[in-house]
């Protein structure tokens, strides 16, 4: 089943808890960005850029010389994209749809790629970092954040429920799976597949926290974790009330004042183009 990143669902959510989720995911889009080293001057493209990061994080960094393409399968995430910009007036930032299996961009374009939870959903990944490698310039690095394993708090006090009461697998084996590279040095394979250098993996600790209630946390999680709607879909009205008040349970775990610290174990990855 192949996610579908624009659905409707997915995009009212995107637009509901756009401040939340941001908050959410700084911690991720800091630990990239600062691994990435942007500077002055320098053209950079994210891919899978989505709602905008770390597309607008990166274009303040790299100044009015330097150049950033967000590029996103999603014309409508790229439109909240596109609003987030122009609110921080991001003249050098643009917007592009696009595959990155495909990108539409001459060869030795970037000095940099980004790319911020995308990589575990390409459905080839060797094709689409032969077509990274091709649009950076000798020299450029690619860089990646991934989710780690799927035992941490923010899956199991969530989705790890619901596979309690369901049993099986918590992912649709014929989906995408958004913890294929929760081994870094799988990841780092890829990457040197596909004629990188200099590669390397390793895991990071991060913040990610929810400013809100539990029972937000929990809606949220349904709206946009799109590889799992299946697994969702499939339970019965029965068992909602058990799974929701064991979700709340787990979720108050983490509840420090008016915020949910979950923590999050990402992975990070990086190779150079020579």
């Amino acid at each position: 089943m192949k996610a579908d990143w624009g659905s409707s669902y997915r995009l009212v959510a995107a637009e509901k808890w756009k401040l939340q989720s941001a908050a959410m995911g700084r911690g991720v889009t800091e630990a990239l960005v600062k691994y990435a080293q942007p500077s002055l001057g320098m053209r950079v493209l994210d891919l899978a850029s989505g709602t905008g990061e770390p597309a607008i994080s990166l274009a303040g960094l790299v100044g009015p010389k330097g150049m950033v393409t967000a590029l996103d399968l999603s014309a409508e995430l790229l439109k909240i994209a596109s609003t987030r910009a122009h609110q921080r007036r991001l003249p050098n930032l643009s917007l592009c749809q696009g595959d990155a299996h495909r990108l539409p961009f001459r060869d030795q374009t970037f000095d940099l790629a980004s790319c911020r939870f995308g990589v575990m959903f390409f459905a080839q990944v060797d094709v689409a970092f032969a077509e990274l490698h091709r649009v950076l310039q000798p020299g450029g690095r690619a860089c990646f954040a991934a989710w780690g394993p799927f035992e941490q708090p923010y899956w199991q006090s969530t989705i790890g429920i619901v596979v309690k009461h369901l049993g099986g697998a918590p992912l649709d084996r014929h989906g995408q799976d958004p913890f294929c590279f929760d081994e870094p040095a799988r990841l780092q394979a890829a990457l040197s597949r596909a004629g990188f250098r200099q590669t390397e993996s390793f895991r990071q600790n991060v913040p990610w926290t929810w400013f809100g209630t539990a029972d937000e946390v929990w809606h949220y999680v349904q709206a946009v974790s799109t590889p799992f709607r299946p697994l969702l879909e499939c339970v019965p009205q029965s068992k909602w009330p058990l799974i929701n008040a064991e979700v709340h349970s787990a979720v108050a775990s983490y509840i420090q004042g008016d915020r949910i610290e979950f923590g999050a174990e990402i992975v990070l990855a990086s190779g150079k183009r020579t």
